[in-house]
């Protein structure tokens, strides 16, 4: 007897294993599977879908402070419809949903939602340091670590963001030595080119016509002997300014987006303490867009002032400034 119960047992357990398989199955396709991708359609979309970090002139809620939890995620929410995921500063998905996170730790629908969003966020960073926008791209890496502190592509973005920074001092101290470089040359041309002329006006002077030099020799002979012991006067040479440090400026994140390139000419004065003020714009192509740039990186630059007889004086200069995209 005990047998045969054992025996009927068995199958009505396996029927019931399967039962609960069954379940489970459906389960995953009719409420998981469809929950996850309405989640991913409210966060900006299919995974596969590159999700875009520019940022997008949006005015900000007001008081973020006093929001609740379901209001911060419907900011969240609608931030990633827009697509600003880590932009702009303090209107963005990543904010909302770590302000979330922080009024309700293990929120599921925000833990969900970083760690769904984290890969694409990572590139929009990525775009932001090889745009060389490096306040912006520190800032968004920060967020990055907020929400994931062991992802190893936090660690990644800040070896990349380094190496571009220390890329641009590198490319700025090269532009600095050619500038000296230059204007070394220019100087040792200006001054042999003096030199010369000095040179042939003394030889001129120094040669008059035969009846002149009897005249002259003849006063010569008269004259009592000059003392040779009085040093000849000396002249104070005039020098221009020379820059002794040069900042690049700037490549403008809307025109690293359209690839576009240009110039900008500005007009400014090197005073007598070498420092550049009066930086105004001459002339552009295309006009406004990469003027800011241009004088914030002219305002920082740094002269050895010029001189007239020996005195620092003032000097109006202008220069080309060249916006070109690296190849």
């Amino acid at each position: 007897m005990r047998a045969r119960a054992r025996g009927a047992v068995q199958p009505t357990l396996l029927a019931v294993v399967a039962i609960l398989v069954l379940l489970a199955v459906a389960s995953w396709f009719l409420i998981i599977q469809p929950h996850q991708e309405l989640m991913m359609q409210d966060a900006g979309g299919h995974p596969s879908t590159p999700v875009s970090t520019d940022q997008v002139a949006v005015a900000p809620p007001a008081n973020v402070e006093a929001m609740d939890i379901n209001q911060l995620l419907a900011e969240a929410r609608k931030a990633m419809n827009e697509r600003r995921v880590l932009a702009p500063k303090g209107n963005n998905a990543f904010e909302f949903y770590l302000k979330a996170l922080e009024k309700q730790p293990g929120n599921p629908v925000a833990t969900d939602a970083l760690r769904e969003t984290f890969p694409f966020a990572a590139s929009g960073a990525e775009q932001a340091i090889n745009g060389r926008d490096f306040n912006e791209a520190q800032r968004q890496i920060d967020l990055l670590a907020k929400a994931d502190p062991a992802n190893y592509t936090v660690t990644i973005l800040r070896s990349k963001l380094d190496a571009q920074r220390k890329l641009l001092d590198k490319e700025q101290q090269q532009a600095l030595d050619q500038q000296r470089q230059q204007q070394l040359a220019a100087e040792r041309a200006a001054a042999d080119k003096a030199a010369a002329e000095k040179l042939a006006q003394e030889q001129k002077a120094a040669a008059p016509t035969a009846p002149q030099q009897s005249q002259a020799q003849v006063a010569a002979d008269s004259r009592p002997a000059a003392p040779t012991d009085q040093p000849a006067p000396q002249r104070v040479a005039s020098t221009d300014p020379v820059m002794t440090k040069y900042v690049q400026p700037r490549f403008p994140t809307q025109a690293q987006r359209t690839r576009t390139e240009g110039w900008v000419v500005v007009g400014y004065t090197v005073d007598t303490e070498g420092n550049v003020s009066g930086v105004q714009v001459v002339d552009a192509q295309p006009r406004h867009l990469f003027d800011r740039e241009a004088v914030n990186a002219v305002e920082r630059w740094k002269y050895k002032p010029a001189t007239r007889g020996g005195n620092p004086v003032e000097a109006k200069l202008q220069r080309r400034i060249e916006f070109k995209l690296s190849q």
